[in-house]
């Protein structure tokens, strides 16, 4: 009989699921270490909350363990990549707070709107401020929502009723996707000088942190509030508290921040115009329920029939096909991840085609959406969801085998279609697992895909390769390698530079005002 550990509390009905299917449940809510020592090496589930952490040392003694499954989103507190090295497959429930989450967020912003928060604080200091305390109906007022994934067409989806005009901006998202009458999707300046609230809905990447900071907050209508029930970090808390009490803006209510719990002398905490609630977008019944329920399914859907769901690593049964497949995943997921920095705005269409010793076009194929989509959501890809963010995002995919003769023993070769066009990348695998970039743009190359590289258009006239060489190397960067494609038929070259270290934007503008530069771009391969 198979074994499931729970260590944070979980529903009843989720405990009865696991029994019903004949799993002998072992039920210990936060315990020491030494009753968790005492029962890792039997297990074979482990079901975990936010309480629970889980380090390469238990899995180091959990010589059974089979799955792991989070009950709910984040997966912080769980070594994803020891687990994976021990073979055991980790799951989440990324949808279970989806409703709760879009409903704190209406009410923040009903809440703040009407000043709720300070009417409050008034009375419980025996005021009776009605008269100062004017609110603002939301009925006409336009929302604009950063991050249009499921979240935030929730959100949308209520604000609709209250007759709001809805503005909605995601880098990966296209008009096309939504009725112009219901939601229209501009750039990230027009929603935030438009809108009257402002919700975020957006992952905590790079590329967000910070997106609402003094200069943007500057931007919106001092009239405006902005709300987070997203993730702490995209707003910076130092500017939106000195924008709150500037009367930059009018108000702000946050349920996130960058370090949790907040501290007393935190500057948002005395703030003008504040409202602040203790991370409570996922904290309803229904939601702690809804995914009790559902990591319990899955835990035991896996370890009586073997079958997955919402898998945040790479589980493979027949390990011969995994070392088999192994290169040409890493190599696919590659190229998504080339494609995606190349790319300029919204993707439209993917294909992937396989030559030679490659079949199993459908995984590579998956791998290279993991690629494609890893800056795009902080939802963890996996080969199970990699199609669906896809679909999500509009994108449409395909896959396909070639059995045309070739020069190479093996090819992958991806299509990524944008607005300006299709960007075209293939490489392919050498000898003893060496994976190469061999075509950009119809280009040959040969490029070792690792580390910090220029991606760069030229004119193919003399003197290009020099010049670039001289501002790198005057910027006191090492050239590691400079590759350049060329054709008798066409006026201008590609080139990827290999450079030690990162390039910075400046020194990238600096390029791009050579004439005989077309274009660079820098792309990081970890």
């Amino acid at each position: 009989m198979a074994k499931v550990l729970i260590t944070d509390p979980l529903s009843d009905k989720g405990i009865h699921i696991l029994e019903e299917a004949g799993l002998e449940v072992i039920y210990k809510p936060k315990p020491t270490d030494d009753e968790l020592h005492a029962v890792l090496g039997d297990v074979n589930g482990w079901i975990i909350r936010s309480g629970t952490t889980i380090t390469a040392d238990h899995l180091k003694d959990a010589r059974n363990l089979q799955v792991i499954g989070r009950a709910g989103v984040g997966v912080d507190n769980i070594d994803i990549p020891a687990a994976t090295n021990h073979g055991v497959v980790v799951m989440n429930m990324p949808d279970g707070n989806t409703v709760s989450a879009a409903e704190h967020t209406m009410a923040l912003i009903s809440a703040v709107s009407r000043n709720v928060q300070l009417g409050h604080y008034g009375m419980m200091n025996g005021e009776w401020n009605r008269h100062a305390l004017v609110g603002n109906e939301l009925r006409g007022k336009t929302l604009g929502v950063v991050g249009l994934g499921r979240i935030g067409r929730e959100v949308i989806k209520r604000a609709s009723s209250y007759d709001m005009t809805i503005i909605g901006y995601d880098p990966f998202v296209s008009q096309d996707m939504f009725d112009p009458e219901y939601i229209r999707v501009v750039d990230i300046d027009e929603l935030t000088e438009e809108s009257d609230i402002i919700t975020l809905h957006v992952p905590m990447l790079d590329s967000t942190r910070h997106l609402f900071n003094a200069e943007r907050l500057s931007k919106m209508k001092p009239t405006a509030r902005i709300v987070n029930v997203a993730r702490g970090g995209i707003i910076n808390e130092d500017d939106l508290a000195d924008a709150l009490n500037k009367d930059v803006i009018a108000g702000a209510a946050l349920d996130v921040f960058e370090s949790e719990p907040l501290g007393n002398d935190h500057p948002l905490v005395n703030a003008k115009n504040i409202l602040l609630t203790p991370h409570l977008g996922a904290s309803t019944f229904e939601a702690k329920e809804g995914v009790s329920l559902g990591i319990c399914n899955q835990i035991r859907d896996y370890l009586v029939s073997e079958k997955l769901s919402n898998t945040l690593n790479m589980p493979v049964s027949d390990m011969g096909l995994l070392k088999k497949l192994t290169p040409f995943l890493e190599l696919a997921e590659t190229l998504g991840h080339i494609q995606a920095q190349l790319a300029h705005g919204p993707i439209k269409n993917v294909s992937v085609e396989c030559y030679g010793s490659i079949e199993e076009t459908k995984m590579v194929l998956l791998a290279f959406l993991k690629g494609l989509l890893r800056d795009m959501t902080d939802n963890r890809l996996n080969f199970v969801n990699a199609n669906a963010i896809a679909e999500e995002r509009g994108i449409t995919v395909s896959h396909s085998y070639n059995s045309e003769s070739m020069s190479f023993s093996n090819l992958i070769m991806s299509h990524v279609l944008t607005d300006e066009g299709t960007l075209e990348v293939a490489g392919s695998v050498f000898g003893d697992q060496h994976s190469r970039i061999v075509d950009i743009m119809g280009f040959e190359i040969d490029v070792k895909p690792i580390g910090n590289m220029l991606f760069v258009k030229n004119k193919d006239v003399p003197g290009v390769i020099g010049k670039i060489g001289t501002i790198l190397g005057n910027s006191g960067i090492n050239i590691g390698g400079y590759q350049l494609g060329r054709s008798l038929e066409k006026d201008f070259a590609y080139a990827i530079i290999r450079c030690d270290e990162a390039i910075s934007d400046d020194l990238i503008a600096n390029l791009n005002t050579l004439d005989e530069i077309l274009d660079v771009q820098q792309l990081r391969i970890p």
